[in-house]
């Protein structure tokens, strides 16, 4: 594991900044003006802001050498923290709750040791607004990111997850599935509560809809690669008495196959249009995919050989045998570009968060213990003393070496 004490503490300090002052999806504002200040602080960084959006891109050039592209997400959530950190979000209702904020300071802090001591080559730090709703990589790539900036060879990123600090986790192949938000909105008849008999009750529709999806997914899971669906939210009605006119339903869908996709999506609407039917509403539902994510694939062979390297500089490496039901936009880029990529998982929690029994569990039921927060908790809080230089160091690692990659023995 990395010496906490080798965390260099103006990273700490950007980290807690961060942290303290999220931004949602789109309107990272402040985040991009701090990272673009910070890289045009290290020597030889070229920043162009503004990328499709808020993107900001750090351009290293070192003369002739692959091109290596590093990525970090920059957007919070719309949660409550409940963390009691003395750096706790000061805006309400906003945290980043997905650890988006490590991902920054991390790069960044990569971003220093890459000019302070460079080698051959081009690297090249995407910082990235929008990840949570799955239009940031598109955004920037729309808005010319390929032509703008030097082609990849290879691009890689990272993630900060509720594992013991420094621990890697990674698989060659499909790593995390693909992802649609779902909108279905039911239409009924309101009324008064006192008389259901003369209304159509849409609330009704959602309820069962919800409680049948269950069971969608429950009759798939011997499949090979069995899809996650989630309601996170139903929304129906302003008061007890009254028998709303509509109700709405949101789901989440993770696949990893397009043929896997396509079934449950239409199974979804044909459920819907049942719950409907079977409720006489006056009009059929409306089931709106939104919020797309593509299913992130690590390059055989390139992920081999990163991983490799990351093991021999003393970083702990665990491989996967399943892929991981999180979703990413993070392969767009290299699918654009039609290059390689590297994506890992990477733990962000105190070592001292994990008893014996907790990796026991871990390794048994290849989950996590019930008691860590997960990410997207309003409970997550990776440890930045550990986390930080964790990721950093893995970051640095594996860029370097991918600059003159070696064949694996």
């Amino acid at each position: 594991m990395t010496d906490p004490t080798t965390l260099d503490a103006h990273w700490l300090e950007i980290y807690r900044h961060l942290h303290a002052h999220p931004e949602l999806s789109g309107v990272e504002f402040e985040t991009a003006r701090l990272v673009a200040e910070e890289l045009r602080a290290l020597p030889g960084w070229e920043v162009t802001e503004n990328v499709g959006g808020t993107g900001v891109v750090g351009v290293l050039h070192n003369g002739p050498g692959p091109v290596i592209w590093l990525r970090a997400d920059m957007d919070a959530l719309p949660v409550q923290e409940e963390t009691g950190l003395d750096y706790t979000s000061l805006t309400p209702g906003v945290m980043h709750a997905c650890g988006h904020d490590i991902h920054v300071a991390a790069l960044l802090g990569a971003c220093a040791q890459l000019s302070a001591d460079p080698l051959p080559g081009t690297f090249v730090a995407l910082f990235q607004p929008a990840e949570e709703t799955g239009s940031g990589a598109e955004g920037m790539l729309a808005d010319g990111l390929l032509d703008r900036f030097p082609r990849p060879r290879i691009v890689l990123g990272q993630h900060v997850s509720p594992l013991p600090a420094g621990l890697v986790l990674c698989k060659s192949g499909t790593l995390m599935a693909a992802a649609d938000s779902i909108r279905v909105t039911f239409n009924g008849v309101g009324g008064h509560a006192s008389q259901p008999h003369t209304a159509i009750d849409p609330l009704l529709m959602a309820a069962s809809l919800v409680v049948r999806l269950q069971a969608l997914t429950a009759r798939q899971a011997a499949t090979a690669a069995t899809p996650v669906l989630t309601a996170g939210a139903l929304h129906a009605g302003t008061r007890p008495n009254i028998i709303a006119d509509t109700a709405e339903v949101l789901l989440s869908l993770r696949t990893f196959t397009d043929s896997s996709r396509d079934r449950m999506l239409e199974a979804i609407h044909r459920i819907a249009q049942a719950e409907a039917a079977a409720a006489n509403a006056p009009v059929d539902p409306k089931v709106e995919p939104y919020d797309h994510f593509p299913v992130t694939t690590n390059t055989p062979g390139d992920t081999e050989r990163v991983m490799s390297t990351l093991t021999s500089a003393g970083i702990p490496v665990m491989p996967l045998t399943h892929p991981i039901t999180g979703s990413e936009d993070f392969g767009l880029f290299a699918t654009a570009a039609n290059c390689p990529s590297v994506f890992w998982h990477i733990g962000g929690m105190s070592l001292t968060s994990f008893t014996e029994s907790d990796q026991s569990y871990m390794l048994t039921e290849a989950a996590l213990p019930p008691h860590l927060p997960s990410n997207h908790s309003p409970h997550f809080a990776p440890d930045p003393l550990q986390a930080l230089p964790a990721a950093i160091t893995a970051m640095v690692t594996a860029a370097r070496a991918e600059a003159h990659p070696q064949p694996l023995r």
